[in-house]
């Protein structure tokens, strides 16, 4: 049963938990997204913070703003809204419990963070409307009509909302029936679901269908789809030995089919990552 044991613990506590060690940090409050990957060689925790930055600097972020940060992960976004931003209010959401645990426990600043699903805002009691929501690199894992739906009960008037998605391409419309079906078992690989994703046009129609204005959406795939895989490959070549010596697990497993699936999707250009502003009206 020794082999079971130690299955048991390489597994992630949680289908959405990601060992940020084997991506490169070991913070406490570590990053766990793909990054904005501006120059080769970059360092894995600073093309995280470049993500979210260019996310919060596109809905201009600003100290006076009251901010819900969904899928906060290990809360070092939360660090950055607060030490970068000057940002004073702040409210996290995660639906890992030990992440929400950890933020509970060290980050005293914050001014309350809930452990559950974003998609269901509108039973949370929060104690004010927001100005400014904030979700790096976890939105498309849901329905888009689901997400807005929940993210417009919390918002103020003019309230700024940033997130990131997928959208697909004009290439994708020319696929036949059996390339859409190996399209939606890749993306379903990653608790993505093909059904979820519109073209641009449709894309930003279904987001003003919810009354949100001055609708922005820019293509990051190249930045971030091929600079993550880019990356992995890089360290991958040191991860080889450790495999050998009877160190691998399936945490770097799942980075490793991470990344395949971010180099896919960027070569086949079916699929694009975007960042998505947008303000209520």
């Amino acid at each position: 049963m020794k082999w079971f044991q130690a299955l048991l613990q390489n597994t992630p506590q949680h289908k959405y938990a990601i060992n940020a060690v084997m991506l490169g940090d070991a913070s406490e409050s570590a990053w766990t997204n793909l990054g904005y990957w501006q120059v080769q060689n970059d360092a894995y925790p600073h093309a995280c913070e470049t993500l979210a930055q260019q996310l919060a600097d596109a809905i201009d972020l600003n100290s006076k703003d009251r901010v819900l940060d969904l899928g906060c992960g290990q809360g070092a976004s939360l660090h950055l809204w607060k030490s970068h931003y000057q940002v004073t209010h702040i409210e996290a959401v995660d639906i890992q419990p030990a992440c929400v645990d950890k933020i509970i426990h060290s980050m005293p600043f914050i001014h309350n963070v809930m452990c559950g699903s974003f998609l269901n805002l509108n039973g949370c009691d929060f104690e004010f409307k927001f100005d400014a929501v904030l979700c790096i690199d976890a939105a498309y894992h849901s329905d888009l009509n689901s997400f807005l739906n929940s993210v417009k009960s919390v918002l103020n008037s003019k309230a700024r909302i940033g997130f990131h998605y997928l959208v697909l391409t004009e290439k994708y419309a020319t696929l036949n029936s059996f390339e859409k079906l190996k399209l939606s078992a890749l993306l379903k690989s990653a608790d993505i679901q093909l059904k979820h994703l519109n073209s641009y046009a449709e894309t930003e129609n279904i987001i003003g269908s919810f009354g949100f204005e001055k609708i922005q959406i820019e293509n990051l795939s190249r930045p971030v789809l091929q600079g993550f895989a880019d990356y992995i490959q890089q360290s991958s070549q040191q991860q080889a030995q450790k495999k050998l010596q009877g160190q691998w697990s399936l945490d770097r497993f799942k980075i490793e089919m991470t990344a395949k699936l971010c180099q896919k999707l960027y070569a086949d250009g079916l699929v694009d990552y975007v960042q998505i502003c947008a303000v209520n009206a």
